[in-house]
């Protein structure tokens, strides 16, 4: 890919290598964009197949980062890592301090946190090195339960979008992925009564939950398109919406916390008119986001909930300026993420000594 046209094109400001000789740590830091703050955004560790692969990761992740935050109301821009390696072999402490290190010479434009293949534990070494983390045991710990909860709340806004009611009991949901943020958003979906399905690519993720929900019915991951859903929630990595899947879905809602749901934004479009509502994913997945900023401002557990709940309000406004536009509900939550960095960006355009 042509980094340069892609970052000029959507109105990136950093992209950054890292390598460390002594641990085989190598990776990629994207900023996209700081106008309401320094970037916030987790650290994702996967065994990609190209360099190229995982610079287009990060650089969807950052930009969906920045338009998750604003959309939340947030006072941080959006950014990402992503370290390339296998996660059962690559990690240990002198891995993540060299990591630590590398965040730390950004000089505070970035603040990262886990995310996929990375924990809260992993943070522990990397906030050796550096003062520009959250989400650690000793503070907000796993922000996954709020991800989750987040999705919950996103998922009754659709249902009362769709079918009138924002009653999850006897709905039937298809939760793809079942890690942290999935095995979470299982719990809630089983305690409201919904029917769920769950698929996934490691058995032993599928294990746990089917031992501790033994209600719920596990689907192959080669037949999740096979059979009919209220919801599907993906809850794995991105681009699950493509010009491959679009025609096999049998469902009547999108709403999960995977990033960057769909490949292309044609994809949205493409939904519409088969009339499955898409709940955007920016949106949905923020309560993570908001949990670990409640640090930045003096953790409150509870208030750190309160505002993952407005996530419900949140949802429903996007879907209200999708309707009165006549645009699709991405398109939509775009707007207003845009609106907010403009209006700030425009606010800050005289000079005040702080």
């Amino acid at each position: 890919m042509n980094k340069f046209d892609y970052m000029a094109k959507y109105g990136y400001e950093q992209l950054i290598y890292f390598y460390d000789k002594e641990t085989g740590l190598k990776g990629v830091t994207c900023i996209h964009d700081t106008t309401l703050g320094p970037a916030l955004g987790g650290t994702r560790l996967w065994n990609y197949a190209t360099e190229d692969e995982a610079v287009e990761d990060v650089l969807r992740l950052a930009r969906g980062m920045t338009y998750k935050n604003a959309v939340a109301g947030l006072n941080i821009g959006g950014g990402k890592t992503v370290l390339i390696g296998d996660a059962d072999k690559v990690k240990s402490e002198a891995y993540w301090r060299a990591f630590g290190r590398y965040v730390q010479s950004l000089n505070g434009r970035y603040i990262t946190a886990e995310d996929v293949n990375t924990s809260p534990d992993d943070m522990e070494y990397v906030a050796m090195e550096t003062n520009y983390i959250v989400g650690l045991p000793k503070t907000s710990g796993d922000p996954s339960p709020f991800t989750a909860l987040g999705v919950y709340w996103a998922m009754r806004a659709s249902c009362l979008e769709k079918f009138g009611s924002n009653d999850l009991k006897g709905k039937t949901v298809l939760v793809q992925g079942v890690g942290h943020v999935g095995y979470n958003l299982v719990k809630l979906l089983v305690e409201d009564g919904a029917k769920v399905y769950v698929s996934d690519i490691k058995k032993e993720k599928l294990d746990k939950v089917t031992q501790d929900f033994p209600a719920v019915t596990i689907v192959p991951t080669s037949d999740i398109f096979k059979i009919e859903y209220d919801i599907f929630a993906p809850c794995a990595m991105g681009a699950i919406v493509n010009d491959d899947t679009i025609p096999q879905f049998k469902c009547k809602i999108i709403c999960g916390a995977a990033n960057n749901v769909l490949k292309e934004e044609r994809h949205g479009v493409e939904l519409e008119k088969r009339g499955i509502l898409y709940a955007p994913d920016y949106v949905v997945n923020a309560g993570g986001v908001i949990n670990v900023y409640q640090e930045i401002l003096g953790y409150d557990a509870n208030e750190a909930k309160r505002k993952v709940e407005k996530i419900y309000g949140k949802v429903l406004e996007v879907f209200k300026i999708a309707k009165e536009n006549n645009i699709t509900p991405a398109k939509a939550a775009d707007r207003l993420a845009e609106e907010r960095i403009r209006v700030i960006r425009n606010i800050r355009g005289n000079y005040i000594k702080r």
